[in-house]
């Protein structure tokens, strides 16, 4: 575990009464106690009589007249979740709410829906919101449910939110299969992305042509919206939600949005705020390397037969470069994409078994195991959409920066000197955007000022929200009370026992945690 010492104490304002909680059992915090008050720049002022404005911890208040009406998916549910599915003992609903599509030339016009799950006979609902390239909403909320403890379905019903643009919430459908391909293709062993940013133009001018107005309406801000709209027909007075990831951004703009409407929240890592996105996506690669580091020194202790995590990579990269396979369905699996399967499985921690076996399997030259990991993003039915259109489209909305084909050749090589395995798929991310439409609204401003406290959980080797980059976005947070987990994987909800329990006690008791508590790998 890391020394108590290094917990990094955040310069902002704090809540004087909810941080006084004991820590929970299995976790430590700094030896230090922080002033009552802190200034925003992190100096205390002598003689100041400021104190910070003190937001209670909202009760858990059943819902009243809801108006959502729910209708049995249980069978329908199973079938998208496909295989490992979930505990028969648990019960899935459906239902579908309207929503207003408000492009920027469209504003407060368009009519769409989005679908939401639940499951749990809990009286409390608790939203559930996914990264936009991870399983929908509805699909992560079940598997979420078969994993917590009970106590969390004895107070919580979850519902699984599709955001707009993804799963069964009007998919965004627009790439040709070839394009996908192409944009997954960034060969880590190649200084440019000229293929790759040839490939996002193509992606980008069918997606004009295909979503019209509403190209640019896919974004976390008004994700956020949607959720608003969900909380006023659930019936509740306060939006109760878990965030994952990219997941986290929506509830945090929405917090932004609605102060006054926030309940109990706790988000499961944060993007980097940051905005420069080239230091942004040095720190994803970063976590990426470091992530795979921890998956093989995981796969060493359960002694499994792979051997050197970073040899075993570029063995499989390099028979694909001189042979490039292909899987039984007649899918081409290149460099770039068998790295992109890499990096999916790493995100996966429960996957970490199999992704093993498919690394091994593939250096044998079968890649069809390794290839289901990149499948999601690769494949698109109507029943199971591809989540990499909904991703380009909701992630490059939310950046308002767009770098040249020069910019991009020098933070390739940079980013592929320092990350071997990672480094040209942290730069390809940045890529995909250089074609699409600038962002011509404001960024959402940072913060939630008013809002009471909310959760947020780090994790210290995290290969999507790296640990520096949620803390810099919990930083900007006045009401952020902050628990890391020395782990590694993505997320630390389920993963850490200590912040399971934490999360538990927050949400259903109340309790607030130590501000920089750690929990132990």
């Amino acid at each position: 575990m890391r020394p108590a010492s290094t917990v990094r104490r955040r310069p902002r304002l704090i809540l004087t009464t909810v941080l006084a909680a004991a820590v929970l059992a299995g976790c430590t915090a700094g030896p230090s106690v922080r002033p009552a008050v802190i200034d925003n720049d992190g100096k205390t002022t002598p003689g100041s009589s400021t104190v910070a404005q003190q937001v209670p911890l909202p009760p858990l208040n059943e819902p009243r007249s809801p108006s959502l009406k729910w209708e049995d998916c249980d069978e329908a549910t199973r079938q998208r979740l496909g295989q490992p599915s979930v505990p028969d003992t648990l019960k899935f609903s459906c239902a579908r709410v309207p929503i207003t599509v408000d492009a920027p030339d469209l504003p407060g016009r368009g009519l769409a829906r989005m679908s939401v799950v639940k499951t749990g006979d809990g009286p409390i609902p608790l939203v559930v919101v996914n990264d936009v390239d991870g399983e929908p909403g509805s699909l992560y909320a079940a598997r979420l449910a078969a994993t917590l403890p009970p106590e969390y379905l004895k107070k919580f019903s979850l519902i699984g939110v599709d955001r707009r643009g993804t799963g069964a919430s009007v998919p965004v459908q627009c790439i040709p299969a070839e394009i996908r391909a192409d944009l997954l293709g960034g060969d880590p062993a190649v200084g440019d992305l000229e293929a790759v940013v040839d490939a996002a133009r193509k992606a980008g001018q069918q997606c004009a042509i295909e979503l019209d107005d509403s190209q640019v309406a896919m974004d976390s801000w008004r994700a956020a919206g949607d959720l608003e709209e969900l909380r006023e027909q659930l019936g509740l007075d306060r939006l109760h939600a878990l965030g994952r990831g990219d997941g986290s951004k929506v509830l945090a703009e929405y917090a932004v949005r609605f102060p006054a409407q926030v309940g109990r929240v706790m988000l499961d890592g944060l993007p980097d705020p940051g905005a420069d996105t080239a230091a942004v996506q040095d720190a994803v690669a970063a976590g990426a390397q470091a992530t795979l580091d921890a998956f093989g020194a995981d796969c060493i202790a359960r002694g499994c037969p792979l051997g050197d995590a970073r040899s075993a990579v570029n063995a499989v990269a390099d028979r694909l470069r001189a042979a490039p396979a292909t899987t039984t369905d007649g899918v081409e699996i290149t460099p770039g994409i068998a790295l992109y399967a890499v990096y999916s499985g790493l995100t996966q921690r429960s996957r970490w078994v199999e992704l093993a076996e498919a690394l091994k399997t593939a250096q044998t030259g079968d890649v069809t195991p390794l290839a289901a990991f990149a499948e999601p993003a690769l494949k698109d039915t109507r029943a199971r959409p591809t989540r990499l259109d909904g991703t380009l489209a909701t992630k490059c909305n939310d950046s308002a920066t767009r770098l040249s084909a020069e910019e991009l050749t020098r933070l390739t090589t940079t980013l592929r000197g320092k990350y071997p395995q990672f480094g040209v798929f942290a730069a390809q991310l940045l890529a995909w955007c250089s074609p699409w439409p600038v962002r011509r609204e404001p960024l959402p401003p940072a913060g939630a000022p008013g809002a009471p406290p909310i959760l947020v959980a780090g994790t210290a080797t995290d290969p999507v929200t790296p640990e520096q980059g949620t803390g810099r976005a919990a930083d900007q947070m006045p009401s952020a009370v902050t628990i890391t987990w020395q782990g590694a994987g993505h997320g630390a909800l389920t993963l850490s026992p200590c912040v399971t329990d934490a999360t538990r006690a927050f949400l259903i008791d109340g309790k607030i945690p130590v501000d920089g508590t750690l929990c132990p790998a």
